[in-house]
């Protein structure tokens, strides 16, 4: 007797192949869905391979412009990062898949959804708790956390052999030791010969970007505009022709094309995932990598010195991450790389967040000149036509300008003030300063 229908977020690669078997097997009918956020896939293959393994249909759902518009252009106006290096490539894409495979759940039927997420990662904490917000009835099967399934299949040979006994074709190999997750932003690698910190990758393993020791001699110049913080525009030169793409797909397509080619994105660092395990990752994160620095210099010269202060202390730090340690003064600080990558996407606190955001980027009008070259991106000059907080007259040191250099003494004698004090302090206790 079937148990009831469950949509399966699906890759066609191992482990979902492999868990769509077991779950009819276990008495579901299974609908598979696909989010297509820009990776290198071959969507029909995945989803002929998905019926023919059992599934009553394989939906496809083009994701990427809300991708785009919706994740990585608010990531950029706030400069997400999380522990000063990862631009959250893998998180950015989980809640509009989640948002999906709600939707699809919804439009089929099904009382549950299921993932291939495993048990000690992020991203079934981002995904159920997507689900959760989304629909507040729905049942989720992480057959990972199942100690039926994961004493079964204990790692990958057990899939794989799994895989020959049920005539699942998988292209899963041992020659490529570690795992991949690709969308239009980014591809991590984890997992495998890189659980050990101290090895370095090899070469073969990066997938979208050039190496930087081989990659062209001639840099890449280009110009990026900003309207409210929102890159809506680049300027390029390809083959010798200068060229303009304004759609936002466009725009972000072609900071990646520039990016791949001149081996910009790549980090490597030891992370702590927010169950609390530190875990080793490699990200490729070429076009975002090039649009953020260009937003960050653009910010220098048309932003509020305060306002910028405030965004960075209180949003830009929680919209990457938004995790909640009651034992933690940080409890108070809920910002934006936090929320982003402890899967709190659907939350209050992002809508709180995500509005100040907005509001922070009334004036990062302008454009940024930049250049890409053997696996870095530099600023070559910035301007604004609107914004004018840049004084070249007040900051020359060749004319006074409006600004009165006596003036200064006031300030400095007034900044002075409780220095001496704690200078005095210290001499009379006869404490070195």
């Amino acid at each position: 007797m079937a148990k009831g229908k469950v949509c399966l977020a699906y890759s066609g690669g191992l482990d979902t192949s492999c868990i769509l078997k077991y779950l009819i097997e276990e008495g579901y009918e299974v609908v598979c869905f696909m989010a297509d956020v820009g990776q290198e896939e071959d969507f029909d293959a995945a989803r002929e391979k998905a019926v023919k393994i059992g599934a009553l249909k394989c939906e496809i759902v083009d994701l990427r412009r809300e991708f785009i518009e919706e994740l990585c252009f608010p990531a950029i106006a706030c400069n997400a990062v999380y522990e000063n290096v990862y631009l959250l490539g893998t998180s950015l894409a989980r809640p509009v898949i989640a948002r999906a495979q709600i939707d699809i759940a919804h439009r089929e039927g099904c009382f549950a959804v299921s993932h291939g997420c495993t048990g000690k990662g992020n991203d079934q904490v981002r995904f159920e708790l997507a689900f959760y917000a989304l629909e507040p009835k729905i049942k989720v099967i992480a057959p990972w956390r199942d100690p039926v399934f994961y004493e079964r299949f204990a790692g990958r040979n057990d899939l794989l052999a799994y895989a020959a006994e049920k005539g699942i074709p998988v292209t899963s190999t041992k020659s490529k030791p570690w795992s991949m997750d690709e969308n239009l932003a980014h591809c991590s690698y984890e997992a495998g010969i890189l659980e050990d910190p101290d090895t370095t990758p090899p070469t073969d393993m990066w997938k979208l970007t050039q190496d930087p020791l081989t990659a062209p001699d001639q840099p890449d110049d280009f110009t990026v505009h900003f309207d409210k913080g929102v890159p809506v525009k680049l300027e390029f030169t390809e083959n010798g022709q200068k060229k303009t793409v304004t759609d936002s797909v466009d725009v972000f397509l072609t900071a990646n094309a520039i990016a791949r080619r001149n081996g910009v994105g790549r980090i490597d660092i030891v992370e702590n995932r927010f169950i609390g395990i530190k875990s080793r990752g490699c990200y490729e994160t070429p076009g975002l990598t090039c649009l953020r620095t260009a937003h960050i210099d653009l910010e220098g010269l048309v932003m509020d010195r305060e306002v910028r202060a405030l965004r960075d202390q209180f949003v830009t730090f929680n919209y990457s991450k938004v995790g909640i340690n009651p034992l933690s003064l940080r409890l108070l600080f809920l910002t934006a790389s936090q929320l982003l990558y402890n899967g709190l996407y659907f939350s209050p606190e992002r809508e709180f967040l995500e509005s100040s955001i907005s509001a922070s980027q009334k004036t990062v009008n302008g454009q940024v000149r930049c250049r890409a070259y053997k696996g870095t991106v530099s600023v070559l000059g910035r301007s604004s036509e609107t914004e004018k907080l840049y004084d070249m007259t007040e900051s020359s040191m060749d004319e006074i300008g409006d600004f009165s250099p006596a003036e200064t003494t006031g300030f400095i004698t007034v900044s002075a003030i409780r220095l001496k004090k704690y200078g005095q302090a210290k001499a009379e206790a006869g404490e070195k300063m």
